[in-house]
């Protein structure tokens, strides 16, 4: 059995998973509600009902687009994908496509919780509850070969500890974060608690894109801006001020990893600090920050990795191929693109697929 680890794949959330809410919290649980294809959505015409608002909103200020709930038809197998694979209710048939893939182990993300759902903290702890449930019982299925990242309802401490010390007893390697969460930057103290648990736990910090802001979200319309400013930017914000606060020093041996956001950026930012820092900038490389700092980042199979890793050092780099979407960063053809790459020395090709994966989430 191949090593490789697929560090990035996901989950679309199923209306089977919100049956898993507490009792008293069910009647708030997300309704599956669509409109007729002659609006303003289109062919995206099926949402979530959550707490009086719709996700995804595919069109118009403050839209964007995600993967759940399912869509009938054309949406029935997207980018080859099954329904059942892509909301994990067939576990077997997920675990076939990845013998095809050439994948041993996968890690999951989730979809619905790329964008910020409610200040309500009651609902944010039972819908978090709800996914973790899942992904539990997927895990328990899956022969340790499905391996998931936890959502935590960061707008209560307490609740999120409760979730990550529960989640580590069953199959979780990572804790979800975004780039942003809410009003708060991930050097805000509030998070402190967090991360100290997270170190005991052994889970690293996985800052994936995704809108945590929902005031940043409603400056931009899909169709005009994509997702880039209020998505794929912020895991960059999130390792500026990590970074440039010296977070890392504080939580030693946390480990911190930025999915989904490519790796080109890194020596921008790494300029950026150190035209900040200056004077305190103690590094003879970047890639002894990297070390240090207990840093991971995802890259894409089409950059320039031996560009990369001259930055991050050779074992601080992951790939993930967004198994479950269908947007550019997807490529499900992770481990032979790779291994055919002439230009990636074979020994930096096995570690970015196989062993950075497996020190990061600590498989």
């Amino acid at each position: 059995m191949s090593r490789v680890v697929d560090a990035d794949t996901h989950i679309a959330e199923s209306e089977g998973m919100w049956q898993l809410m507490d009792k008293d919290m069910a009647p708030r649980r997300p309704i599956r509600v669509s409109v007729a294809k002659d609006t303003l959505y289109k062919d995206r015409n099926v949402f979530w009902l959550i707490d009086g608002n719709i996700f995804p909103k595919p069109a118009g200020r403050g839209s964007y687009n995600l993967m759940t709930p399912s869509l009938p038809g054309q949406e029935s197998s997207r980018g080859g994908v099954t329904i059942p694979c892509r909301e994990l209710t067939d576990v077997e048939a997920r675990l076939a496509d990845m013998d095809k893939l050439g994948i041993e182990t996968q890690v999951i993300y989730p979809t619905l919780f790329l964008v910020y759902l409610t200040d309500d903290v009651k609902l944010e702890i039972a819908l978090c509850k709800a996914y973790n449930r899942w992904l539990t019982q997927a895990w328990s299925k899956a022969r340790n070969r499905l391996r998931w990242v936890a959502v935590l309802p960061l707008r209560s401490v307490e609740a999120s500890i409760a979730e990550m010390r529960t989640a580590k007893k069953n199959g979780a390697v990572g804790l979800f974060f975004r780039g942003l969460e809410g009003r708060l930057t991930l050097d805000n103290p509030y998070f402190f608690p967090i991360y100290e648990e997270a170190s005991r736990l052994d889970l690293p910090i996985c800052i994936h894109t995704g809108s945590g802001n929902p005031f940043l979200l409603e400056m931009f319309d899909v169709a005009r801006n994509s997702t880039f400013a209020h998505n794929r930017i912020l895991p960059l914000i999130a390792f500026r001020d990590l970074v440039a606060n010296k977070i890392p020093e504080l939580f030693p041996g946390l480990r911190f990893g930025f999915i989904e956001a490519s790796a080109g950026w890194i020596p921008y930012l790494i300029h950026v600090l150190k035209r900040l820092l200056r004077e305190r900038w103690k590094y003879a490389s970047s890639a002894d920050l990297f070390r240090d700092y207990r840093l991971y980042v995802a890259c894409e199979a089409d950059e320039d990795i031996p560009y990369i890793a001259q930055h991050t050092g050779e074992d601080h780099i992951l790939i993930g191929s967004d198994y479950g979407h269908n947007d550019p960063s997807k490529e499900p053809q992770l481990v032979a693109t790779m291994r055919a790459r002439e230009d990636v020395p074979g020994n930096l090709v096995e570690n970015i697929l196989c062993e950075n994966a497996r020190k990061f989430y600590s498989l």
